[in-house]
């Protein structure tokens, strides 16, 4: 059973997702709301999985998750969010982004697709809507494009 970590800001939103990633079978290692809690959970509890909201509380941002990480590579992270990401995140900051609002089964859809791709498997299936992959380019290349 794949562990995973919720960082999500809306409790409501993330008792939500708790329960959906529970009923499809993940185990969900906890939840949190801001980056000092996410990486003190993720630290100890070292979920394969991260679903993490771009904007969180106190003005922080979830791609100061990973630098702060005991293990910075072996998680994946899938962000969430209504802002588009390309020019914001790279590989360095995660995996993939999804867009809000998307599906609960695209969202873990998006999960599945980190799995394989963490474990440098093949997938089949084509990204869900409004997935998009985080390159291996600098914050300067992305500008560029």
């Amino acid at each position: 059973m794949l562990k995973v970590l919720i960082v999500e800001d809306s409790v409501m939103l993330a008792d939500l997702l708790e329960d959906f990633l529970v009923a499809r079978g993940y185990d969900v290692c906890g939840s949190a709301r801001n980056v000092a809690e996410a990486v003190r959970l993720a630290d100890q509890y070292r979920p394969d999985l991260a679903v993490v909201d771009y904007r969180l509380e106190r003005g922080e941002f979830g791609s100061q998750i990973r630098p702060l990480l005991q293990d910075k590579v072996t998680m994946g992270i899938l962000y969430v969010s209504g802002d588009p990401l390309e020019e914001k995140l790279t590989k360095v900051d995660g995996d993939a982004y999804i867009q809000k609002p998307c599906g609960l089964s695209d969202l873990c859809h998006a999960l599945e697709v980190i799995r394989h791709i963490k474990r440098s498997e093949p997938f089949e299936t084509p990204l869900p809507n409004g997935m998009r992959l985080l390159q291996n380019y600098s914050r300067d290349i992305w500008q560029m494009a």
